[in-house]
């Protein structure tokens, strides 16, 4: 591996380069990085990647999915509870069936158990995937908490299929009832092996003297400890980081300080940036080893069973959304449920154009084994992995280059904000501002003349309620607010220059105090 370092870092630099450029122009960064990854596999002398399974399931899933689960809302995951939990296990078992039935028919030399093991592959969208894409396009709030919920438990519920279809691909045999009593174990233990864990390490932040780094170090090795413990006791590891995570997510302000819940943040992202790209280049960049694994298998004909086998998914997946809307309109008149409007045919649509595949399908479909316990060849490896391989690719950049025109072109109704984010703003900056004026005048009256800063910070408080800015005209003061930091940033910087006796640290917690500010404004922008 150490003959190939520079080729590594090149890597890691190119990636962000592309990162960013898809930021510029507007296009969800995986696109770009897979085809990337394809143009470089083609370049002579470029060592051979090869994915591993392993690599991607120990060293990967856990703090993706482990970050995903933080940044989402358990609030809106409650909510929509009943349309995530039927799209992230009803309909990626209907389409893992759909797949099966046709690779049946229509692929010669495969089984229902061969297809099942296609079908539990590719059925679940990606997590990275959909959230890389709904970062650079607009959509309502409830469609987004569906499609990133759904994401967090799809790869459980396919890589479940997975197992089972593996077993009966290998041999012969499939027994329903033990089958059903695995599926709850790996469910049912999976999310609370998590829990359990969760707790644990929540009791670990308070009860230990921690700072900053010790945290930060400790939400590093919880999702592995969930992942690894769920997985040795043949449990769902994916469910119990999803579901650990969401717990200490939901609790982070009872165990983390502030200091620790802005550096912990900060390091996540970055670190899910570096990964999140790493393994949508791997993608592309293995394509020369799954090519060679077809053999004899006519790639032409390998590719028509790609492109056929990503309309399928493709159909269902809209299917699926209709279905989901009836069924909604259907059981309103029984129980109680999110919303009981129609919500047109428009949000159907862009759900079902959301099922872009990644690298979690990819890893799957390389873990299926060489031969059988038998020693032959297990039958039709390397055809699925091309097929996935494809499914991938053309998800990816069909799906994902044409979901922004889509939305443009089609654009679903919000009907849970009728007013604009800066309105609410606005709002709750005043709510919190008459909140701190109510709690001084309360608590702390007989101690504003005492206290000078504390008069200050009164004032301050009222200025805020009493003002008359405008929020239209917040962009111009943003700027002459921004233009200040920064000459109050380069006076710091200069000072610490001029002054070899003054203390570096000092000057470096100044220049965050003035970051934070300017992300403030950031935030609000």
């Amino acid at each position: 591996m150490l003959e190939n370092f520079e080729f590594y870092l090149f890597l890691v630099l190119l990636i962000t380069m592309l990162i960013m450029l898809a930021k510029k122009i507007q296009v969800a960064y995986p696109v770009l990085l897979v085809l990337a990854g394809l143009l470089i596999s083609f370049i002579p002398g470029v060592p051979p990647i090869k994915i591993e399974p392993e690599l991607i399931f120990i060293i990967f899933l856990p703090p993706l999915l482990y970050e995903a689960a933080w940044s989402t809302s358990w609030k809106e995951l409650w909510r929509w509870r009943r349309i995530i939990f039927s799209f992230a296990f009803v309909v990626v078992f209907f389409t893992a069936l759909s797949v099966a039935i046709f690779a049946n028919y229509f692929i010669p030399g495969f089984s229902l158990a061969l297809g099942f093991l296609l079908g539990g592959i590719v059925s679940p969208p990606d997590a990275v995937s959909a959230g890389a894409i709904l970062k650079f396009v607009k959509v309502p709030k409830r469609l987004a908490s569906i499609l990133e919920g759904e994401s967090l438990l799809n790869d459980a519920s396919s890589l479940i299929i997975f197992r089972f279809a593996m077993i009966a691909a290998a041999t012969g045999q499939f027994v329903w009832h033990e089958a059903a009593g695995s599926f709850v174990w790996m469910c049912v233990g999976g999310v609370g092996i998590g829990l359990l864990i969760a707790y644990i390490f929540l009791k670990m932040h308070k009860i230990l003297p921690t700072d900053s780094n010790t945290d930060i170090l400790l939400t590093f090795i919880a999702p592995f400890s969930m992942y690894l413990a769920a997985e040795q006791l043949h449990a769902s590891g994916i469910l119990a980081v999803v579901s650990g995570g969401l717990f200490l997510s939901y609790r982070s302000h009872d165990f983390l300080s502030s200091a620790s819940r802005i550096r912990t943040v900060t390091v996540w992202e970055s670190l899910c940036f570096l990964l999140n790209g790493i393994v949508f280049m791997l993608i592309g960049l293995d394509l020369p080893e799954i090519v060679s694994g077809l053999g004899d298998t006519d790639i032409y004909t390998a590719i028509g069973y790609g492109v056929a086998v990503t309309a399928v998914l493709i159909i269902v997946r809209i299917f699926a959304g209709y279905a989901a809307v009836v069924t909604t309109l259907i059981m309103r008149n029984f129980i109680t449920v999110a919303d009981a409007q129609s919500p047109g045919w428009k949000t159907p649509m862009i759900i079902g154009w959301t099922g872009m595949r990644g690298v979690v399908s990819l890893a799957a479909a390389l873990s299926i084994p060489l031969t059988l316990d038998d020693g032959t060849p297990f039958p039709q490896r390397n055809l699925i992995l091309f097929i996935t391989f494809l499914v991938i690719l053309l998800t990816l950049l069909v799906q994902g280059l044409t979901l922004p025109f889509l939305l443009k072109k089609f654009p679903p109704i919000d009907r849970d904000f009728v007013r604009s984010e800066k309105e609410i703003d606005y709002d709750i900056q005043n709510s919190l501002a008459q909140v701190a004026v109510d709690k001084i005048r309360k608590d702390y009256a007989h101690k504003i003349e005492s206290f000078p800063a504390l008069k200050d910070q009164l004032e301050k408080y009222e200025k805020q309620l009493s003002s008359s800015e405008i929020i239209i005209n917040f962009t111009e003061y943003r700027n002459i607010y921004i233009d200040i930091l920064e000459t109050q940033r380069i006076w710091l910087i200069n000072k610490n220059r001029e002054e070899l006796l003054l203390d570096e640290e000092i000057i470096r917690k100044h220049l965050r105090l003035l970051d934070l500010q300017e992300e403030r404004l950031n935030m609000k922008s």
